[in-house]
């Protein structure tokens, strides 16, 4: 699944190329229209596929940002403001190019699922081979109040006090720090991938509870989250399985994982062992991390 790192380098691969532009018409796979016809929500949620149109075509697009692992592009006409609201789920992209057939990666490029014409010349399209990702055409943020709960930027300077106080509440305080640091309303963007690298360089077990770190090992882990993603930013993010930028470029981070996918431990030598936490595969080195 595409975390913060990936989503980041996404956003900033796409809106060079896409601000300023207007949607001039929107095409949607057969996947997409046998899902609403049968009553699923697929890629398109929230709305009918009229709806989306009514709610995206003839807008110009104004602004592109990322929260979390969520792409946000701010759309207005002379008489409304909306918000395309986008997540790729474990395999979704967005590709900018002239046509369809410019997609170099032949597994995208099969499975696309919706395409905006532009006025510029270009589309962007919307590919997801296993089609867990979503598109959403929103009035305001109002309309999906999850991300109304996102936390702030790790980033940011209030970050920290707010992940200090979010994980002293009772939702989190009793759970595995790993649980904690996947919760987007703890630490905004941090996933499976970086959520294991963060606590192998911070030295904590993830299956140790919050109540059982101390205010430094708390801390610690924190610093190693936002340390972790930024690193990641700065190599392009993790590409394990089909994950792409937005220029059909694969990212380096995966080859600086220490225990993610991996039999040993790059720090130690040792086997890394795993362990289902919050559903999902926890990798951690016994040795490294107490």
């Amino acid at each position: 699944m595409p975390e913060l790192p990936e989503v980041e380098h996404v956003k900033r691969g796409i809106a060079p190329r896409i601000l300023g532009a207007t949607i001039k018409n929107i095409a949607f796979s057969n996947k997409v229209k046998q899902g609403k016809e049968s009553g699923k929500e697929t890629i398109i949620k929230g709305t009918t596929l009229d709806e989306f149109i009514a709610r995206t075509k003839g807008y110009k697009i104004e602004h592109v940002y990322r929260r979390s692992k969520y792409i946000f592009i701010e759309i207005e006409n002379e008489q409304a403001h909306h918000i395309l609201m986008c997540h790729f789920g474990m395999t979704g992209a967005f590709f900018t190019v002239p046509d369809l057939s410019d997609i170099a990666i032949e597994n995208h490029k099969k499975h696309w699922h919706v395409i905006f014409e532009l006025d510029n010349g270009l589309k962007l399209i919307y590919t997801d081979i296993r089609r867990f990702g979503e598109l959403r055409a929103l009035r305001d943020l109002n309309e999906y109040p999850s991300v109304l709960k996102i936390a702030p930027e790790p980033f940011v300077e209030e970050a920290f006090q707010h992940y200090s106080e979010k994980i002293n509440e009772r939702k989190f305080i009793n759970k595995p720090i790993k649980t904690a640091i996947l919760d987007h309303s703890v630490i905004s963007g941090c996933g499976n991938i970086y959520a294991c690298e963060a606590l192998i360089r911070a030295g904590i077990l993830p299956m140790r509870t919050v109540k059982e770190l101390s205010k430094d090992e708390r801390r610690h882990v924190f610093n190693e989250v936002v340390n972790v993603l930024q690193e990641g930013i700065d190599n392009g993010g993790s590409s394990i399985s089909d994950y792409y930028n937005a220029d059909g470029e694969k990212g380096s981070m995966q080859d600086k994982h220490m225990v993610y996918g991996k039999k040993v431990c790059v720090k130690c030598g040792n086997p890394v062992e795993q362990q289902v936490i919050a559903t999902r595969n926890t990798y951690y080195c016994p040795n490294c991390q107490k």
